[in-house]
């Protein structure tokens, strides 16, 4: 494809921060290259927890810094899912819950929760059974948009304590929240919970979705295993970066915020006449449904025919039925690309 209008992939339109490039630069030329403690440097876990734990309003324990959530997911499933444990999630669903699971000899349970994407304890309920082990949550939630309020986080708190499941809570778009007032937070399980797994990173918020860092805390005897998991996979996360990353943590990122609020709403306000859709609150995507009478994959492949790529939500759910756009990208591209979607309709 020539020049193709870019609408697939999960990747910041922006770059890592001046400040945070110029700290990498500094810690390789000072000899920051060798491994570091299986946990991570001591100062950036020190902050990370102090800082997680004013949110929540309780000390979150020790905090390990990971290859990415990626990498923090893998590691949270090998540490916690024996064969034939079941482990539920919402369909839609980020595409590494279910391979990952399989991978580790566990059932992923996908969760229907069309048509409005939202936390329906019933379902939940009724998809539980005595080998059920994990309750994974995603919010801002990839490829839908949807921000969990604080009473369906509630709600899944009381079903995790009723059958003593663990959360995991996958929470890497937390800065990118669209709907809220300013000063508030994401409702994040562990503020009831104990048993939460909280799991959020760098890639999203400062664009290094290439150097690979992310962070878990929450519930000690996993967050152990996890540990030990890292010590004989992934050894450590990458040194300079993660003194990078302290750097990181003290540069705004509202304007990115800002600006992705800006590109939702574009987005929303151009596919919403031709499309049946759900306004994103949280993340960069957006999850319309294909016009009545086609599949996901057969609408997607007649928008890659006009050049623009999206991708089917067969990749994200067991239904065909919608696609996901990434609106990380430049003002221009969404609404060039928005404008071919709809003539397709």
């Amino acid at each position: 494809m020539k020049d193709p209008i870019n609408l697939s992939i999960g990747l910041p339109d922006f770059d890592v921060p001046e400040a945070a490039k110029t700290a990498a630069i500094d810690a390789i030329r000072r000899g920051e290259n060798r491994y570091t403690p299986t946990q991570g440097i001591a100062p950036l876990r020190e902050r990370l927890r102090k800082e997680l734990s004013t949110e929540i309003g309780r000390d979150v324990g020790e905090v390990l810094i990971t290859n990415g959530v990626s990498g923090a997911l893998f590691l949270a499933i090998l540490g916690t899912v024996d064969p034939d444990d079941e482990a539920i999630f919402l369909d839609p669903y980020f595409v590494m819950y279910k391979h990952l699971l399989t991978l580790a000899g566990g059932k992923p349970i996908a969760v229907d929760s069309y048509p409005d994407f939202r936390f329906h304890p019933d379902r939940v309920e009724r998809a539980i059974t005595p080998r059920t082990k994990l309750l994974i949550l995603n919010s801002p939630a990839n490829p839908t948009g949807v921000v969990m309020s604080e009473a369906e986080v509630q709600a899944a708190v009381e079903i995790a304590r009723k059958h003593d499941l663990l959360i995991v809570s996958d929470e890497i778009y937390e800065p990118f929240l669209y709907d809220v007032g300013a000063g508030h937070r994401l409702p994040s399980p562990a503020r009831w919970y104990d048993k939460t797994l909280i799991l959020r990173g760098f890639s999203k918020s400062h664009a290094m979705t290439g150097w690979r860092l992310g962070y878990a805390a929450g519930y000690e005897p996993v967050v152990a295993q996890m540990t030990k998991l890292q010590q004989y996979t992934y050894v450590c996360a990458p040194s300079p970066f993660q003194h990078a990353a302290l750097a990181a943590l003290d540069i705004p990122m509202d304007q990115a915020a800002a600006a992705y609020r800006r590109k939702r709403d574009i987005v929303f306000q151009k596919l919403s006449p031709k499309f049946e859709v759900i306004k994103p609150e949280g993340a960069f995507y957006i999850f319309p449904k294909a016009p009545a009478g086609a599949s996901a994959t057969d609408f997607v492949a007649r928008a890659i025919e006009n050049n623009v790529l999206i991708i089917p939500g067969s990749v994200f759910s067991e239904r065909d039925t919608h696609f996901r756009i990434s609106y990380a990208a430049t003002d221009q591209t969404l609404e060039r690309g928005c404008d071919v979607l709809c003539s397709l309709v």
